[in-house]
């Protein structure tokens, strides 16, 4: 008999407080016995539409670093919800993107469609990876650095800076107790096992959108008779921490094509490239200064082409978001900083502040010297620079001890059926990104979505029934969905 077929009895169990029978169930091998430090709370898990579904959240305890000799337990939570099924398949954990971006908080919005659907097949997990949402134990770092007020931020001095910041914060995370170096995808993926074993099921699925797919492929390398299925959306590989400079220029043309079909949108924007290129050279030539107001604390910044590169990688991710950079860029053009203004007011804090969790897996995640050497090549000449992988490379080999190595980033090979998820407006991950990573899985297959960016779970209807086809059981085929063009026309 299947393990996930004795959920349903295992939970009546609990809420029946029936101890003899969950003990008889143990001892015949029908359920794992609960570790100690293992709890099991019955909640109602409030979504942000102010309903409530029944919910079971785990606690489970995890050593902060496995490859430590002594080393803190730290908590590792997530949220089950029961799966309506008969016979419920392998567990479905979900691996929010980031790193930092928490399991439970996407469950709560409007993510929560696509693991209700999937609830029709086995038990839901939302998982909060270590150092995120429920499982955060890393307290943040405020250090006493800060970018100089009065002359734009090049990509040295912001380097530096960020630096300088981060070896203040590695010894303030020591004092409290904290070891960085357990904050890697390695130890987040021995974490996902940790999980299968608790909630006894002999194989686990894993559904993941961008860096939450770099985890699912570490979990897979490292445990590859332990998972079932892959989704993977906006797909990032193990080596592809640090994107390819060359691979968003060609993003801004696939933005151009989306808006010469639009000829509103194209009397606006007739050559975006040009358009970026003359703004960051304008910033260069002559960076505005503003004064910035940060919860009633006011400071005083210059802005510098890099700092604009870095706002444009982030905020492109999305046509939205690229929609929105567009203007920020053409106001820009005929002096009107204030979209920029807005955004060094979301970036530019007073002084470098850092979470620990999400710098210290890039750093460990790392880059091949092959790669680098690519990356910076491409980043001479490219729009964005590579101002959009901060913090990598620009902090590589800052926390000692903690990179992951050339074993970690070689290609995941595996027989796994995998489906690959991938927008052709994806600003972040890019498609030519998603075939190299597809290429040495045997069993899994390219989903191309025309006009989809980064965020894809929605952006056309048979999404969420072609993942819920795929994790009942069909087979990864290609295909390309065809979601409606964006609107890149300005708004009045």
């Amino acid at each position: 008999m299947p393990l996930q077929g004795l959920a349903p009895a295992y939970d009546l169990a609990q809420r029946s407080a029936a101890p003899l029978l969950i003990g008889l169930l143990a001892l015949c091998g029908l359920l794992p016995v609960a570790a100690q430090g293992q709890t099991v709370e019955q909640i109602d898990f409030e979504l942000r539409n102010d309903s409530t579904v029944a919910a079971e959240k785990w606690t489970l305890q995890v050593p902060d670093n496995r490859s430590a000799d002594s080393s803190r337990a730290v908590p590792l939570r997530f949220v089950r919800f029961e799966s309506r099924a008969e016979k419920p398949g392998p567990p479905i954990i979900y691996l929010a993107g980031g790193p930092g971006g928490s399991g439970t908080r996407a469950a709560r919005g409007e993510r929560w469609a696509l693991f209700d659907r999937l609830r029709d097949l086995a038990n839901i997990i939302a998982l909060d990876q270590r150092g995120t949402g429920l499982s955060d134990r890393v307290p943040g770092c405020e250090s006493t650095y800060g970018m100089p007020p009065d002359s734009a931020t090049t990509r040295a001095v912001y380097t530096r800076i960020h630096r300088k910041a981060l070896r203040q914060c590695l010894s303030y995370w020591e004092n409290e107790g904290v070891d960085i170096r357990g904050y890697t995808t390695w130890e987040s993926a021995a974490d996902i096992e940790a999980v299968r074993k608790a909630v006894g099921a002999e194989q686990v699925s894993l559904l993941g959108i961008s860096y939450g797919t770099h985890l699912a492929l570490a979990a897979l390398k490292r445990y590859p008779g332990h998972v079932d299925r892959l989704v993977l959306a906006s797909p990032e590989g193990l080596g592809q921490t640090v994107k390819l400079p060359a691979r968003h220029d060609a993003f801004l043309g696939r933005v151009q094509e989306a808006i010469n079909a639009d000829s509103v949108a194209n009397a606006r924007y007739p050559d975006v490239r040009g358009l970026i290129r003359g703004v960051l050279d304008q910033i260069e030539a002559d960076p505005p200064q503003f004064a910035i107001t940060d919860n009633d604390t006011t400071f005083t910044r210059t802005l510098g082409r890099f700092e604009a590169q870095l706002m444009t990688g982030y905020m492109m991710s999305d046509p939205g978001g690229a929609r929105y950079m567009l203007s920020v860029y053409a106001r820009a053009a005929e002096g009107n900083y204030s979209g920029f203004e807005r955004l060094l007011g979301w970036f530019g804090d007073p002084t470098v502040e850092m979470s620990g969790m999400s710098e210290a897996m890039d750093i460990a995640s790392g880059i091949s010297s092959s790669r680098l050497a690519q990356v910076q090549a491409q980043a001479d000449t490219a729009l964005a620079g590579d101002a959009m992988n901060f913090p990598m490379p620009h902090l590589r080999e800052s926390i000692s001890g903690i990179d992951l190595g050339t074993g970690f980033r070689a290609p995941v090979r595996s027989d796994r059926p995998t489906l690959l998820l991938s927008g052709t407006l994806d600003g972040r991950t890019f498609p030519a990104a998603h075939r190299e990573i597809a290429r040495h899985l045997p069993n899994g297959a390219i989903v191309t979505i025309e006009n989809a960016g980064h965020n894809l779970f929605f952006s056309h209807p048979q999404v969420v029934p072609m993942i819920a086809e795929f994790f009942a059981g069909a087979p990864a085929e290609p295909r390309t969905l065809m979601a409606p063009r964006p609107a890149f026309r300005p708004r009045n």
